[in-house]
């Protein structure tokens, strides 16, 4: 799915994991060669690294909020996976951050300070492995758009009964868009035969749909290989179980409704 948090579809969280990354790590690896190797100056080095680190992971924590809130789909385990992954990242920042004020700046780092960053760091590498298996495995701000499937697009409406979704020619055949109505995510699809709408939920581990694809009647959830019939929302293949929910679409006049 396109990150919420993105300049021109590049997702800026990702962009910007890497400065506290590198800074908080190298904090710990400076003051381990300045107690290692009984260069108190290092320690200096270790400090203004830690600030920096501490910095810049609060500035990466504010796209990563956002794509928490508004990319990540809700109710499934990337979200818990997201979940997890940001609580670790203030714990680390946290650890640093105590670290830093009881340190004496002057000398070599105490035990209780090295303990306190190597810990930091821990949850620094078990939080990125998740970060990770958000992107390659949950797709969480990437834009997979296959073949002739067009430009990410998404929208937040709100209303009852009959809402104008799209145009009519807005989406073709293949082509899906991410709807937002009064806080239910419903992704809407063109096939041969007309527009389709239904559940952006895959019923196995919560995958958005809208980012999967779709073709003919048949939409396939990207994390796990599920596939639903649109026109049904019976499974067609496993692993998941349950079926989607539908919604019934009407064209008239150039405009695309979906009664919710």
């Amino acid at each position: 799915m396109r990150s919420t948090a993105s300049f021109k579809g590049h997702p800026i969280h990702p962009a910007l994991i890497p400065f506290p990354f590198a800074f908080l790590v190298g904090a710990l690896l400076a003051d381990l060669a300045g107690w290692t190797l009984d260069r108190p100056n290092l320690a200096i080095t270790a400090r203004y690294l830690t600030i920096a680190g501490i910095a810049s992971g609060l500035l990466a924590a504010v796209p990563g909020i956002i794509d928490y809130l508004y990319t990540v789909p809700p109710n499934s385990s990337g979200h818990k996976r997201a979940r997890t992954h940001g609580l670790l990242n203030v714990t680390a920042i946290v650890l640093f951050a105590i670290a830093l004020s009881v340190r004496d700046n002057r000398a070599d780092p105490e035990l209780h300070v090295l303990g306190l960053e190597f810990l930091g760091a821990a949850l620094l590498a078990y939080s990125g492995w998740l970060g990770g298996t958000l992107v390659n495995r949950n797709l969480i701000g990437v834009d997979h758009r296959f073949a002739n499937a067009g430009k990410w697009k998404e929208a937040r409406l709100s209303g009852s009964g009959l809402i104008v979704a799209a145009r009519e020619d807005e989406l073709k055949p293949g082509q899906m868009k991410l709807l937002h109505v009064n806080g239910r995510r419903i992704a809407l699809g063109r096939t041969e035969k007309g527009y389709v709408a239904f559940d952006d939920r895959c019923t196995h581990r919560g995958g958005s749909l809208a980012g999967g694809v779709l073709i003919g009647h048949t939409v396939q959830c990207l994390w796990h290989g599920s596939q639903f019939n649109v026109d049904t929302g019976k499974v067609e293949c496993g692993p998941a179980k349950d079926g989607i929910g539908c919604y019934r679409v009407e064209t008239k006049d150039g405009k695309v409704r979906v009664e919710v």
